[in-house]
């Protein structure tokens, strides 16, 4: 097999269902939290999306800074940790999971140009995070990574 038909295979290639779970036993993912950090990564973006002025096509036509973008992300992840903790999902301020977001919403939303990237961010949290759909082995990589990183940060 040539390195093009690897990753390709990484890509796109099923995994079967046992082989999935026998994933997730290894790196000690459960499906509660598997859902829960989904709901995080989900709200998370419901919040910037719905509180975000600074669309150049919305009628306000408001251009925002690299700091006003900063500044609204950290509200949103203020606004976040707030709601999860009247759950008692105690989410840590700081941390490589907040850079990892931060550097997430940077690329794909603030300072993404096409609007298409912008429309498809809700699709691919949910698409992450569904346990239902089969998985590539780079879908599972994503997801544990997710998984790994949110788990040393948050305490249920």
């Amino acid at each position: 097999m040539n390195s093009m038909e690897n990753f390709f295979n990484w890509m796109s290639k099923p995994v079967s269902k046992e082989d999935v779970v026998v994933w997730f036993n290894i790196h000690n993912m459960n499906y509660e939290k598997i859902e829960l950090y989904g709901d995080i990564f989900r709200s998370l973006n419901f919040i910037i999306i719905d509180t975000y002025l600074g669309d150049e096509k919305s009628e306000t036509k408001i251009t925002m800074s690299k700091e006003d973008n900063t500044s609204h992300f950290n509200w949103c992840w203020n606004k976040l940790l707030e709601d999860f903790r009247k759950e008692n999902i105690n989410i840590k301020h700081g941390g490589k999971h907040k850079d990892y977001f931060e550097s997430f919403f940077d690329d794909s939303f603030y300072n993404q140009k096409e609007e298409n990237i912008k429309n498809v961010i809700s699709h691919f949290i949910t698409e992450v995070f569904n346990i239902e759909k089969p998985f590539s082995k780079s879908d599972l990589d994503i997801l544990t990574e997710l998984y790994k990183l949110l788990e040393k940060n948050i305490e249920t």
